[in-house]
C-alpha cells in the first residue's frame, strides 16, 4: 500500500457522501483515515455505514480541540504510508486522482516531494481559462503554493520532515499555502493538467477565510529568500489582529448549501 487519504470532517451531512462515493471509486489502492472534529450532524455516523463495504483499510479517529489544523495533524500523525492525500469532506476525486499522482511522482523522482492539483471548474470549458492560468503560473512561480489544501498530496516522509500541519507555527487560515513554504524547503512540486478535483460551490463569501488582494500580490511578488518572514512576521500578525484563525473555517456563514 502506497497511500492515505486523510479527511477532516466536521459537519459535513451535505458533502460527505459524495467525496467518499468518488475516493473509494479510485483505481489505486490507499488507507482511508477520517478525522471527526467535533461533528454533531451525523456525518460520521453515515460515513461509517457507507464505508462498511469497502475492501480498504478505514481508520476513524476523533479530534476534540476544534480546527481543522488540529484533525490534519491528528490524521497525517496515523499515516504509515509513502504518500499522503489531504482532501476536503466536500470535494469530488476523478477515479484517477490517485494513479495519476503516482505516475507523476514515480516519473519525477524523489527531488519531487508535493503533487498539486487545480480545482478544475463545471462545465469543463468554463474553467478552461482558468486552468491555462493556474498552470502557468505554477511554472513561472514554483516555489509557491497555487492550489486549495484539498488538493495537495505529499511524499509522506518530506511532508512529516516539514513539520506537516503544526497549530504552534500556524493557527490560521491559509494553513495549506504556509505547510507549502515548508515543504518546499525540502523538495519540489508538480502541477500537471491531468491532475485535478472538483470542490463543491457552496463557497459564496469567504472573506473570513482568506487574505486580501493586497496581501495576495505581496505573496507572489515576495522573493524566496524573504517568504519566511511573509509569513510569520508580516502575515501572522495581519491574520491574528482580523482574527482569522483556523477556527472560523467552521463557522458555516461564509457557505451555501
Amino acid at each position: 500500500m502506497r497511500w492515505s487519504i486523510v479527511i477532516p470532517v466536521y459537519n459535513e451531512a451535505d458533502f460527505l457522501p459524495q467525496t467518499l462515493e468518488s475516493i473509494v471509486a479510485q483505481t489505486t489502492a490507499f488507507d482511508l483515515i477520517i478525522v471527526d472534529n467535533g461533528s454533531t450532524d451525523g456525518c460520521i455516523e453515515k460515513a461509517r455505514a457507507q464505508l462498511a463495504d469497502h475492501r480498504g483499510k478505514v481508520i476513524f479517529l476523533n479530534e476534540p480541540r476544534p480546527g481543522q489544523v488540529y484533525a490534519l495533524q491528528t490524521g497525517i500523525a496515523a499515516v504509515g504510508t509513502e504518500f499522503t492525500a489531504i482532501c476536503d469532506a466536500d470535494t469530488f476525486y476523478p477515479t484517477h486522482y490517485l494513479s495519476a499522482a503516482t505516475l507523476l511522482f514515480d516519473t519525477k523522482g524523489p527531488e519531487y516531494v508535493a503533487a498539486c492539483a487545480y480545482l478544475r471548474r463545471k462545465p469543463f470549458w468554463a474553467g478552461l481559462g482558468s486552468m491555462v492560468h493556474r498552470l502557468f503560473v505554477a511554472w513561472i512561480l514554483p516555489h509557491q503554493n497555487h492550489t486549495s489544501g484539498a488538493a495537495q498530496m505529499f511524499r509522506t516522509e518530506a511532508l512529516r520532515a516539514a513539520g506537516s500541519y503544526d497549530p504552534a507555527l500556524w493557527p490560521y487560515v491559509l494553513k495549506d499555502h504556509e505547510l507549502m513554504h515548508r515543504v518546499l524547503k525540502i523538495g519540489r512540486q508538480i502541477y500537471n493538467p491531468n491532475l485535478w478535483c472538483i470542490t463543491s460551490e457552496r463557497r459564496a463569501d469567504r472573506r473570513n477565510v482568506r487574505w486580501t488582494l493586497a496581501e495576495r500580490i505581496t505573496y507572489h511578488l515576495t522573493p524566496r529568500s524573504r517568504q519566511h518572514d511573509f509569513f510569520y512576521r508580516f502575515l501572522a500578525d495581519r491574520f491574528d489582529a482580523r482574527g482569522q484563525r483556523d477556527t472560523v473555517l467552521r463557522e458555516r456563514d461564509w457557505s451555501v448549501a
